[in-house]
């Protein structure tokens, strides 16, 4: 066959979703070959029955939950590190129907987490993979306890959640689910491989994906380290490689406006490269352009920083946002992301540079803030033991600053927000200091969008609307579940429901035999 016939033959395969190897910039592409011609036996230097790809807690939850079901698992990760964002994460899980809501008597149900879900992502949802996480988050919450996960004693209300449905642990971090899972799965004889970067998927005759190349001894980000190997997975290789928000370049392909001016939250491992490769072999990308801002980020630290949990615990369920110029209040401090986002990217001055805007609490707002001694060391959170202090910190008008805080303290009072309609469950009185506060500014946080996948968690094939055999995604790589934003706390959720749902859909799956060099 000549090259030209192998070309256009691999056109025609790609179709079929019949690709033997589909491999990434650096790595020897395999072109593919027809039914009718002979290929030699594919040999792998590794053989696992299921392989998962990422080690945050989709990959994770894929891992541990494959293993119980009694096949070899490896887990692969192109960072010295396991967990990746979900190690930087919040640690915050929103759970219908948690003990701890049942002991506070707060009604909450599955529907009721669905419908708040699909009116932040605008009804974009996928709705049966939405009820699949959501059906799946108590029992799920109950799966982590039993790996060693500790919550805090109490719930929150998290913006766009109709209740109080937000579990977080102990640590305030998305470390205190990651290293507990890591640790069990390594007792149960996961492999676990970290710097071993993915470059390529490797396809069977009939399009079944049995395993991948990568680059062993990878050094992120330099694309030509490592040796190249393969690894083969008898029952599938699930993705669980999460988003591409550090990825200026691919974001700014969905959304020229998010360009390098805006910082992320991200690790610096969030990049595009898995979501391509899957790309390759005819998955059916959907929502690519829905890319979350985080609207609880400081403008005064890089990255996640002390500022995010600080106004998810203080400010936002306790305190007020007010634009510095007015001293006034400009939105719902507790509608979902998108739209407390889209508000404050709102403030701008006459040449359109960020006037950033000032999120504060008092002291009893505050006292569940685990980051605000460190905010106040590293100068991103200010004290003020006044309101006439606090405003000449930020440059606001006191006698409109103080005049806002008594509207606030009056709609505490009746229960009802007349000027934005905020839910009032955790609103407290502002009537004394000392006071905390903080600059804001949204940054780059999640992707919605990502590769498209059925209730089995199986890759859907861009042409064919079919499953790619063999081929397995969980977590913020898929798209489709948030719709065009995602809610707080559904991350983790989303993570661990469809990252078990894998695990246990890809180890049942039936074994191919594959050949070890």
């Amino acid at each position: 066959m000549s090259k030209t016939q192998g070309i256009n033959s691999g056109r025609r395969q790609l179709l079929k979703g019949g690709m033997v190897m589909a491999a990434g910039l650096g790595a020897s592409i395999a072109l593919p070959t027809s039914a009718s011609c002979d290929s030699a036996p594919i040999n792998f230097d590794e053989i696992v029955d299921v392989l998962v790809v990422g080690s945050g807690f989709a990959g994770m939850s894929a891992a541990l939950q494959a293993r119980e079901a009694g096949v070899s698992v490896m887990v692969i990760d192109k960072m010295p590190v396991f967990g990746g964002n979900s190690t930087i994460n919040g640690g915050a899980m929103a759970v219908a129907g948690s003990p701890l809501q049942k002991q506070a008597g707060i009604e909450d149900s599955v529907d009721a987490m669905v419908a708040d879900m699909l009116r932040a992502g605008r009804g974009m949802n996928d709705v049966e993979m939405l009820k699949l996480v959501c059906n799946g988050t108590a029992e799920s919450c109950q799966w982590l306890i039993d790996y060693g996960v500790n919550w805090k004693p109490f719930v929150q209300h998290f913006g766009g959640h109709s209740v109080q449905r937000v579990l977080q642990t102990v640590e305030s971090s998305g470390a205190g689910i990651i290293r507990p899972l890591i640790k069990a799965a390594r007792d149960k004889g996961v492999i676990m491989k970290n710097q071993t970067k993915l470059e390529g998927f490797v396809q069977d005759e009939t399009g079944r994906v049995i395993g991948v190349e990568v680059r062993e001894g990878f050094y992120f980000p330099n694309e030509r380290t490592g040796k190249i190997s393969r690894i083969g997975a008898r029952r599938g290789v699930i993705m669980a490689t999460g988003g591409f928000g550090r990825d200026i370049e691919y974001r700014m392909m969905q959304l020229p406006e998010l360009n390098s001016d805006l910082d992320s939250t991200n690790h610096a491992g969030a990049t595009s490269e898995a979501l391509k490769q899957m790309m390759l072999i005819g998955a059916n990308p959907i929502h690519l352009d829905q890319i979350q801002l985080g609207p609880w980020a400081s403008p005064d630290e890089k990255g996640f920083g002390t500022a995010s949990q600080f106004n998810t615990i203080a400010t936002y369920p306790h305190g007020i946002v007010v634009d510095v110029r007015t001293g006034e209040r400009f939105f719902n401090e507790l509608a979902d992301r998108k739209a407390r986002a889209d508000a404050i990217m709102t403030r701008r001055d006459d040449k359109g540079q960020p006037v950033y805007p000032i999120g504060f609490t008092n002291a009893a707002g505050a006292s569940k803030a685990q980051t605000l001694d460190w905010g106040l060391k590293y100068k991103v959170i200010s004290k003020a033991e006044t309101l006439d202090e606090l405003a000449t910190i930020y440059g606001m008008p006191a006698k409109a600053l103080k005049a806002q805080v008594a509207r606030w303290n009056e709609a505490v009072k009746t229960g009802i927000d007349k000027e934005f309609d905020r839910p009032m469950q955790e609103a407290i009185v502002l009537d004394k200091g000392p006071w905390y506060a903080v600059r804001m500014w949204p940054k780059v946080h999640y992707c919605m969008g990502g590769v498209k996948v059925n209730t089995q968690s199986e890759v859907l094939h861009l042409v064919r609307n079919k499953a790619i055999p063999g081929l397995y995604a969980a977590g913020e790589a898929t798209g489709g579940i948030h719709g065009a934003s995602r809610l707080g706390a559904c991350a983790v959720a989303e993570g661990v429901v469809t990252g078990r749902n894998a695990g246990r859909n890809c180890a049942a799956a039936s074994a191919v035999t594959l050949k070890q060099a």
